[in-house]
């Protein structure tokens, strides 16, 4: 688990971060060295921007290949440049963006030879699934997705639609199943949206 002081230092990297990507500028350097052990440990995240409770980008990485506080970075800005979803994010809109960092433990396959041990084996809630087929296609959700998809089944088929297969890929031997859990943190409210009481 990070500290409160380490969650805040990334949120705080990933707002100037998107700040200086909206008005087309570069992050500001980090200097890993005054930055926490847990700041510079290889961890994997996904930033995720909403406005008013919908989403306006979410952008993130499956594998550690950077420091914490660079990755959450790199991510910041990939969330509101270039989610291919959403137009990149204009500097009148920064204010109103709420951020939320999920930092990725490593993924690992989920042992199972049925679809029903499959089903069985996944926690809804806890567990982020990668569905990863033999022909190089993957997709991910992120575990809090299961609040909105709370059925595994449905979960599934809706994943395996995203990897861009049919809604039973997942249920195939060709389609290999991961899981993940997540830290996830997000900006006190009032930050990109209305306090309500």
């Amino acid at each position: 688990m990070l500290s409160d002081s380490d969650r805040s230092a990334l949120l705080s990297i990933a707002r100037e971060a998107i700040t200086a990507a909206a008005n087309r500028r570069r992050p500001p350097p980090l200097d890993l060295d005054s930055l926490s052990p847990p700041l510079r440990d290889m961890r994997a995240t996904f930033v995720t921007l909403t406005v008013d409770h919908d989403l306006r980008g979410c952008i993130g990485g499956l594998e550690p290949r950077l420091p914490l506080a660079l990755d959450a970075q790199e991510h910041a800005v990939s969330a509101a440049m270039d989610d291919p979803r959403f137009p990149p994010v204009m500097p009148a809109e920064v204010p109103e963006l709420r951020i939320e960092i999920s930092v990725l433990t490593v993924p690992e396959p989920v042992p199972h030879n049925t679809p029903e041990e499959l089903l069985a084996a996944l926690r809804p809630g806890i567990d982020g699934v990668i569905l990863k087929s033999i022909w190089r296609h993957k997709a991910t959700f992120l575990p809090q997705v299961w609040e909105k998809v709370p059925d595994p089944i449905v979960f599934l088929e809706m994943l395996s639609e995203k990897m861009g297969a049919s809604p039973d890929a997942w249920r195939s031997q060709n389609t290999e199943v991961y899981r993940y859990q997540v830290e996830m943190f997000e900006e006190p409210a009032g930050k990109g949206q209305p306090t309500h009481e």
